[in-house]
């Protein structure tokens, strides 16, 4: 095996003396790769979407071609011809983000809208060719469904609701005969859609396209919102397709979990309801109860009182099935989304701590001298295999004049000192000492402790510790004030 930041200059060192041992590494790499395609079915994920959109295999990610090899015979098909290229340069609001409650929580629930703008670009016959119609003068409005800023659509002769009910139906059949890269070919194709509408690279990029599928999502999500509400319950986050609702009468999981199925029911046949009533067409939104988490954190903004986005933490319960319709399997789980913890940009040691910090009080389990004696055990020394920064050179390192960042410094200094050099796109390992960052292979200077207790234990313990009316300086403030 060869290891970490040292692989190139093994693998040199091989080449020289061991091509025998070198062409065994080699061998392994091809076989944990091929492994790899097998185990993810990305082969056979890229022949079914070369296949679905005409790009040849290598072109994963061309999203506009594959719009326009799905979408252009079919205009030309109808007896019309696109533009080359859009004069709009209009931009369009992205997703919407509810403002959040910060705090630790009992029962929070996440209901999720099933594929969102595909749904709404079905339900409201959002469509190019529909926009052309129905901003033409020539339909009456009573043959056409209003958008946003000023986009009409008409109600028949589109292209694209249909297209994506095809697709729709596609993938079900995909899903029923256990196919998983054809239903993942056909999903992240349909998804995306507006964001091929939203381009303007794309040739037929609106501003009145894109807006009517975000600005109804928005108007989704806040009726969503209102309708919880007045139901009694609270929604303490939302964020473009998902709502998380604070059960706050739970007294258990299976009252949770019940109120859960109940919000899923209603709202599915009050939005039935109201887009036939409002709008004349039959709605293809559709809310599923995702989530269940049995405890939930959502933190503030660091330095606010304000609850954040798109960050937070929570115990799940595992027997609830994902939208694929799996069972995610028993037992509880931590979930992190967007905090130190699945971050690379911080170190091990603050990860593990968060990780066991946090579950600790999820479990209602004591915490205080576990923070103490991890504090402890990093100020001794006994952690420093877990301090290492890692982060990726994004440009050349001389091309680094102003603000130069520590991973830029660590990798001029082992340049300097003849270590491995680093160039752009690698990642370059380093430690914090009281001379500054230095690169974790040789630093010369001992390790700043009181920086990385100040900087890297501090933040992910005060995340949660406000909630608990104790702080990360209340804890250990007494006994480490002499570093």
């Amino acid at each position: 095996l060869l290891h970490g930041s040292q692989r190139g200059e093994e693998i040199s060192e091989l080449f020289l003396t061991d091509k025998t041992r070198l062409a065994q590494y080699n061998l392994k790499d091809c076989e944990l790769v091929s492994r790899i395609f097998e185990h993810t079915a990305l082969l056979d994920f890229a022949l079914a979407r070369s296949a679905m959109t005409g790009l040849n295999i290598d072109r994963l990610g061309g999203s506009v071609a594959s719009f326009d090899n799905l979408y252009l015979p079919r205009l030309h098909r109808a007896g019309y011809v696109a533009p080359n290229a859009s004069t709009d340069q209009v931009g369009s609001p992205g997703g919407y983000v509810l403002e959040s409650a910060p705090g630790i929580f009992d029962h929070v629930l996440v209901l999720d809208f099933k594929s969102l703008y595909p749904s709404i670009i079905r339900t409201f016959a959002i469509d190019p060719l529909g926009l052309a119609l129905g901003v033409s003068g020539q339909l009456p409005e009573s043959e056409t469904i209003e958008g946003f800023i000023g986009a009409r659509f008409a109600r028949s002769g589109h292209i694209l609701p249909d297209l994506i009910a095809e697709l729709w139906a596609q993938r079900d059949a995909a899903k029923a005969a256990s196919d998983a890269p054809l239903s993942q070919a056909i999903k992240i194709i349909m998804n995306s859609f507006y964001g091929v509408l939203g381009t303007p690279g794309c040739r037929f990029f609106d501003a009145r396209l894109a807006s009517s599928i975000t600005l109804r999502g928005h108007q989704i999500l806040q009726e969503t919102r209102n309708y919880i509400e007045a139901a009694g319950h609270r929604v303490i986050y939302g964020d473009t397709d998902s709502v998380f609702v604070w059960i706050q009468e739970a007294a258990s999981d299976e009252e949770a979990l019940a109120a859960g199925r109940q919000l899923e029911q209603a709202l599915n046949s009050w939005w039935q309801v109201r887009i036939e009533t409002e709008y004349g067409v039959t709605s293809a939104l559709e809310l599923e109860f995702e989530t269940h988490f049995k405890r939930f954190l959502m933190p503030t903004v660091r330095g606010s009182d304000k609850g954040s986005k798109k960050r937070y933490a929570g115990v799940v319960a595992r027997s609830i099935t994902d939208s694929e319709g799996d069972i995610k399997g028993d037992g509880d789980q931590l979930i992190f989304k967007g905090l130190e913890n699945v971050r690379t940009d911080w170190t091990r040691a603050a990860r593990e701590f968060q990780e066991e910090l946090y579950r600790r009080i999820f479990m209602r389990e004591p915490f205080e001298d576990y923070v103490r004696s991890f504090t402890a055990s990093v100020v001794a020394g006994e952690r420093d295999q877990d301090l290492v920064y890692r982060k990726r050179l994004r440009r050349k390192l001389d091309e680094y004049e102003r603000n130069v960042p520590p991973h830029v410094q660590a990798a001029r200094l082992a340049r300097e000192r003849g270590l491995k050099a680093a160039s752009r796109g690698s990642w370059v390992e380093y430690v914090m000492t009281s001379a500054g960052a230095e690169p974790a292979e040789q630093p010369l200077a001992p390790l700043d402790y009181q920086y990385y207790v100040d900087r890297q234990l501090a933040p992910v313990a005060d995340g949660i510790l406000g909630f608990v009316d104790t702080s990360f300086s209340a804890l250990t403030g007494s006994q480490f004030d002499l570093f």
